[in-house]
């Protein structure tokens, strides 16, 4: 109640009115930008693919240029404009927002700018809530590749504080824009800090798995270098049950792990479950917790994890049961990892496959070999320090990726609170509502 209270302080009586985007600003399609066309200085400009891997929610600079001669033939942003890139294999990624308040800047096809006289990061972080998104998925089509049309856009409603009055509208705006700033400003410094930590992870997960590949130290007594194969008990593969048996998949409840699930993370659980009947029918087969799981075909080959509960997996996963009193199952893990562009360098045919004599010929170093004890006790030394980066860095339980998923849904919270004003209806008012 004291987040509406302030809500309604803020707007201190004044009108929230729905109004088209198309009543309020113009759309304009870029044009005729291609990637190749970058250089390395020159005239700024924007590509629609960057909108989804470089920026955020507002820029003010661009990471490439372009030739002053190309500039002059293409359309431009100006400060205040909000870009959109308009073209995507996923629906939730269409018409993604970036408040652009930085000077001219030249700007790709696939993409649009918003010119308005709004508050252009108020238009942003509307443009993230569930109550736009609801309205943009009624106007998505193509098959495989997803657009929304300049026409169809002009549609959509946003909410404007006062339209009559300009300057409180504005003034309104800003300060709803200062405090969802704050929350995404959060999450900013931590996702920082974790780019940071992944750095110092990195380098130390090189220094402490950097053994000399050109000789083998076991006379010196130091490292051996084993094969996989060595140090693993037992190597297991899986199968994968008839798609579209109700037998097999209808209320399971034996995890069936595939590739896409392998993400050189601890596993506790998996999206598919399966029945008794499908293991007695497929080549599928359970095993035991804590194995090295290495995906092996396709474009997920060579990635690595570990299964901290008995599962199944499809034909596509290795599952090796490390032999512990050779080596410990989590520096095999950390050293597959370290090697997974060389591992995945290693498959065969038009996929890239690998196979369990590739996999189980793969080189380890073992330290003190000849000690056992010695050795497993240098292994969880290196294990405990790569282990503590691991977590900060990777883990969704503990550490910071989880302390920013808390931060981003803190930020939706007040985000959806402060931008779903009491006029607007679930999913937005009809546009017959706003005539």
């Amino acid at each position: 109640m004291s987040h509406l209270s302030y809500i309604e302080k803020l707007l201190d009586g004044v009108e929230v009115v729905w109004l088209p985007l198309g009543e309020i600003g113009q759309f304009i399609r870029g044009n005729g930008l291609q990637k190749k066309d970058f250089i390395e200085t020159g005239f700024p400009a924007i590509h629609y693919g960057q909108i989804y891997t470089k920026y955020g929610l507002s820029a003010d600079e661009t990471f490439t240029y372009i030739s002053e001669e190309l500039a002059k033939k293409l359309r431009k942003a100006e400060r205040n404009d909000l870009l959109l890139a308009t073209t995507s294999e996923n629906d939730d990624d269409v018409v993604k927002p970036l408040a652009w308040l930085g000077n001219q800047s030249a700007i790709s096809g696939d993409m649009m700018l918003f010119r308005h006289e709004q508050n252009v990061k108020y238009l942003a972080h509307y443009f993230l809530t569930e109550a736009f998104q609801a309205q943009k998925r009624k106007y998505i089509t193509g098959a495989k590749v997803r657009r929304v049309s300049s026409g169809d856009l002009s549609k959509i409603v946003v909410p404007i504080p006062c339209p009559d009055n300009p300057e409180k509208s504005l003034a309104i705006q800003a300060e709803i824009v200062r405090i969802l700033d704050a929350f995404s400003a959060m999450t900013a410094e931590l996702t920082a800090e974790l780019n940071m930590r992944k750095k110092q992870y990195n380098y130390y997960r090189d220094q402490l798995l950097s053994f000399d590949l050109s000789a083998d130290h076991a006379g010196e007594g130091e490292v051996e270098w084993k094969t996989l194969g060595d140090v693993t008990k037992k190597w297991y593969s899986g199968g994968t049950p008839k798609a579209g048996n109700p037998e097999f998949y209808e209320d399971g409840d034996i995890p069936w792990l595939r590739t896409q699930e392998v993400k050189f993370a601890d596993i506790f659980d998996t999206d598919v479950k399966v029945t008794p009947a499908a293991l007695q029918n497929s080549s599928a087969k359970w095993i035991p917790e804590n194995c090295v799981i290495i995906a092996i075909s396709g474009a997920t080959a060579g990635r690595s994890a570990i299964n901290k509960i008995p599962l199944t997996t499809n034909q596509h996963c290795g599952c090796l049961e490390i032999d512990d009193k050779k080596a410990l199952y989590r520096y095999v893990f950390h050293w597959v990892s370290f090697n997974y562009e060389n591992i995945k360098a290693l498959g065969q045919g038009a996929r890239g496959d690998l196979n369990s004599t590739i996999i189980k010929n793969f080189r380890l170093p073992v330290p003190y070999a000849n000690d056992p004890a010695k050795s497993l006790a240098e292994q969880a030394r290196i294990v405990a320090i790569l282990d503590k980066f691991d977590t900060l860095t990777t883990s969704l339980q503990k550490g910071l990726p989880r302390e920013i998923e808390l931060r981003q849904k803190q930020y939706e919270y007040y985000r959806d609170l402060l931008l779903s004003f009491p006029a607007c209806p679930a999913g937005g008012p009809k546009s017959e509502e706003v005539a």
